[in-house]
This record gives C-alpha cells, structure tokens and sequence, in this order.
C-alpha cells in the first residue's frame, strides 16, 4: 500500500509511504507521484497514542483487579484501542499492600497472552504509596507508606519485572538508596505527589530519576525564588514531564506557558489519568471506601479534590490544538511520539506497524482523528 500527501511528524514537508506485510516501509519526500491507494490531501498520519498514567475504564479500577477480571481487561483493551491508544501502562494508585500485589499478579498473568487488535499493556505504573502526605491529593492517607527499601521490596513483590514507573516523592528518599535500587531494576522513576525543592529534585535525577507525573498537580506551583520539583525538571532536558490536558488540572494559560519553553520531543507528554468510568459518561461513582462525582469529565471528591478524568488521551491533542495553544505537529507528538521517548520506545519511523495509524483532520472547524485501517 502507498499513501501520498501525508504530513508526518518530526518529518518535513509531505511524505509518501510504502506499507509492506503490516509494517511502515518506507517514509521520503513527495517526488510527484500519480499512483497510490491512499491521498491524505496534506492530513497529518501518527502511531496510535501511548498513555503512561491511566487509572481504569468501563467501570474497572486497576486497584481493584481479581483474577475473574482478565476478561474485563481485555475489554478495556479493545475499548482503548478505539479511543486511539496503541499501548499504555495501566496505573496502580495507593491502596493496601495486599491490593497492589494482587493486582500485579493479575497483571503479570494478563501480559504474555494478550490479544492483537487491542491497545498493548506495557508493563504498570505504580503511583504510589510513597507520597508525600501534604501532597497526597485524592490518595487514601491511611495507605501511604515510608519511602524505604524494604516497602519498596514489599510492594514490588514477585512481579517488579511488569513495573515500568513508579511514582514517589524523593524528599522521602532521605538516603538515596531507594532511587538507586528502582533505577538498577530498570525501573523509571517519577517525582509526584511531593514538596521537594529544586535541590531535592536535582539529587534524585542525578539518582536516576527521569520524570515528573502530571506536572504542576500535587506539587509546589513555580516560584520566583523556589523554583522547586518542576522548575529543576523543565531545566533538566533528561526529565520527561506528564501533563493532563483537561483544561481543569492545568489552565490552558498555563499549559502554554509550560509548552513555550519545550519542543514536543524534549520533555513533555500527554496523559489522560482517566479513572475506571472512563467510558460510563458522567454520575457518581464507588471509589474504593469513597465516592467520586464526574462531570464534564472531571472527577472529584466529595470535598472538591480532583481525582482524575474520564476523558481518553487524544482529547487533549484536540484540545491544545483547538485552543489554539499547539500547532498540530506538536500536539499530536505530545500523545504519540514523546510518550514512547519517555519510556525508551522508537517513535514514527521505518519497521513501526502499520495497523494502528492514526489520520488528523480537520472537521467543522475542529482538529480530529480516525484509524487509518
């Protein structure tokens, strides 16, 4: 198969490809061609989206996993491939340790079988239970744990192996020697839910830590004089920053800000933190002892803190682009190729499949998407 006309992004100008046997051949420079099977008139053409913090979907909470569920996350496969996400890491909030073990043993045994056809699981990001209390968030105070090695091998369990991030705040971290010990595992660590200053920061990522979860939320703003975790991560051009697109977690004043001092392939990526009614609309809804209300595709608390969304990747692409804060190129990046950098995957190129491409388009006056196929 041959597609014309395609804009291609970190590609210049339009681009032809050759799909050969399910995988991207070829990518050059348009040379005039008159034969294809597809024009894309000047659309921009992606991999599918890679989402590196989700909590759950169609009423299925990672935290909450039992063995009879691995169908139920194999739906949730099938529903996120149709939003558009070629792969992600399921994500593990603070719970019990018996919790997070279980479910990671569901995990490990889901895996190695699954389908083709649906987005890939790439491994778990555990988002918790080492934060810091003060900045907790919507995480159950009463699980949090010392940041120390033997919690941090407690929780890890049998499966670190399936662990890709974890999330933690590095003040905790007072020698060291856990940072260390995730980053010889082969385990990226990300800074969240903490008040550590710059100085704290800078420590932990020449430690070995290398991301920030969901910049500017549970965490110290910028300051002009305390510049803190996220004004030492911007510097730092190895850290790579999650960013939640919603418009509520980050003002789209802000986000602009953020994404003027950056280009989409140095250090910010787009997530969707979406919880378990991601796919249910809006409602009330059970939250492990809690209870959390989505509208509009937020969900709080019952006493107005933000949990998270139930709105899927790529609308935050849409959103950037149709507030006029990114230009398409950079937008679409931020969902597809820059997450991949984040965790150590090859982005848009030769020898990448071909079954999950993405086409961006224009649509009564709004930026969109479809599968390719």
């Amino acid at each position: 198969m041959r597609i014309i006309n395609a804009r291609v992004p970190g590609y210049k100008g339009w681009q032809e490809l050759k799909l050969t046997e399910g995988k991207i051949a070829a990518i050059s420079p348009m040379n005039n061609a008159r034969f294809s099977d597809l024009d894309l008139g000047g659309d921009w053409l992606s991999l599918g989206g890679v989402d590196l913090q989700i909590n759950g979907g169609l009423g299925l909470a990672w935290i909450d996993l039992e063995r009879e569920d691995l169908p139920k996350i194999e739906k949730v496969c099938s529903y996120l491939w149709l939003l558009g996400v070629d792969s992600f890491l399921p994500t593990l909030v603070t719970t019990s340790v018996e919790k997070i073990k279980r479910s990671l043993a569901v995990m490990a045994e889901f895996i190695p079988a699954q389908s083709e056809g649906a987005a890939k699981i790439l491994g778990v990001h555990l988002e918790g239970p080492f934060l810091n209390h003060k900045k907790r968030g919507a995480h159950p105070a009463k699980y949090l744990l010392p940041l120390t090695l033997e919690n941090v091998k407690e929780v890890l369990g049998e499966n670190a192996e399936i662990v890709k991030i974890i999330t933690l705040a590095p003040e905790l971290d007072q020698t060291g020697e856990v940072i260390k010990y995730l980053h010889s595992l082969g385990i990226i660590v990300s800074l969240g839910h903490s008040i550590a200053t710059a100085a704290e920061a800078k420590t932990a990522f020449k430690l070995g830590a290398s991301m920030v979860t969901h910049a500017f939320n549970a965490m110290p703003g910028l300051h002009h004089r305390e510049p803190g975790l996220l004004g030492e991560a911007i510097l730092n051009k190895e850290v790579y920053c999650g960013l939640i697109a919603d418009g509520n977690h980050v003002c789209p004043a802000i986000i602009e800000l953020l994404l003027r001092g950056s280009n989409y392939d140095e250090g910010i990526f787009l997530v969707s933190d979406a919880l378990a009614p991601l796919g249910l609309g809006d409602g009330i809804y059970d939250w492990d002892e809690r209870k959390i209300t989505v509208k509009n595709g937020t969900a709080k608390l019952k006493d107005g803190t933000l949990a998270g969304t139930t709105l899927p990747l790529l609308v935050g692409v849409e959103n950037l682009v149709n507030w006029g804060i990114c230009e398409e190129e950079k937008a679409i990046a931020l969902a597809t190729s820059s997450p991949r950098k984040a965790i150590g995957l090859s982005g848009m190129g030769v020898g990448q499949p071909a079954h999950n491409l993405l086409r961006w388009y224009w649509k009564e006056g709004k930026f969109t998407w479809q599968r390719l196929n």
